[in-house]
């Protein structure tokens, strides 16, 4: 039975969120019952698709990736797919009817990972605008559940939220992107001469970013406000504790959010949120 292969395609999903991001698998516990799956399922297309550019060293990457693009286009024509999480992601896209072009961009920013390429301001928000933005407006089409007016209205901002979420990660790996990887997303700046004014000047464009993130949340719908704030807060934290680390500090050390903290931001979160604070 085919209610048999989805479910195991569900759990595919599941587990890859849970075993490779607890803030976020934590994050979706906190929306309605039936956002679950679906962010799931967008979730793990995103994480597989990151772990072959990132991971599979020793390994024809680009084959890879371009096997799992036609894999991942063919699973949404026909339905379905033997890969249980293009499975459930196909069933994701065609449920919410999210958008190809939005797919396209973000392996689009994949596929750049794969190249030697001094990010530029140009590459810089191309390769945001696939790997983050729309992401987040993957997730923005599973909340709206087919109303294309919330859709457009809250557009901008989770672009926002995604990109601040994303230049947290990019300033907070900037040392093990560049030792492990060899990349440096952020225009202009290498790890020779990265300088508190440098620092401090990604920062306030994040802040920008963050600003603009929440006046979207306040205006979710309900079922998915509270998660979504719930994402905002770990990463304003984490922002945070970044401002307070040394730009010598950042190139030594991943800057991390322990358990409790965690837990803690969760309470705080929850209490706003019950009060109408958010």
């Amino acid at each position: 039975m085919k209610d048999l292969f989805d479910m195991i395609s569900r759990q595919s999903s599941k587990l890859t969120t849970i075993t490779y991001s607890t803030s976020f698998s934590m994050g979706i516990r906190f929306f309605s019952k039936r956002f679950h799956d679906p962010i799931y399922a967008i979730y793990g297309f995103v994480r597989f698709a990151d772990e072959i550019v990132d991971s599979f060293h020793g390994y024809d990457k680009q084959k890879l990736l371009d096997r799992f693009k036609n894999d991942t286009y063919l699973a949404i024509e026909e339905k379905i797919s033997l890969n249980p999480i293009l499975n459930n992601f196909q069933w994701a896209v065609n449920k919410y009817n999210i958008d190809i072009d939005l797919i396209d961009l973000f392996l689009k920013s994949m596929e750049m990972d794969l190249q030697e390429i001094t990010y530029d301001q140009c590459n810089y928000e191309t390769y945001i605008l696939g790997s983050a933005e729309v992401v987040g407006l993957m997730c923005l089409k599973v909340f709206c559940e087919g109303s294309e007016a919330n859709f457009s209205k809250l557009k901008p901002s989770a672009m926002k939220l995604g990109s601040a979420f994303q230049k947290i990660n990019f300033l907070r790996d900037l040392n093990a992107d560049y030792t492990g990887l060899g990349r440096s997303y952020f225009p202009g700046i290498t790890i020779s001469d990265f300088s508190q004014e440098s620092k401090s000047d990604i920062e306030a464009d994040i802040q920008k970013d963050f600003d603009a993130g929440l006046s979207g949340i306040r205006v979710l719908p309900s079922g998915a406000r509270f998660g979504v704030y719930v994402a905002y807060i770990y990463f304003y934290e984490l922002f945070l504790k970044i401002k307070r680390t040394s730009a010598k500090q950042i190139m030594e050390k991943r800057i991390r959010i322990s358990n409790p903290k965690k837990y803690s931001l969760f309470v705080m979160a929850f209490i706003q949120h019950k009060l109408n604070k958010i």
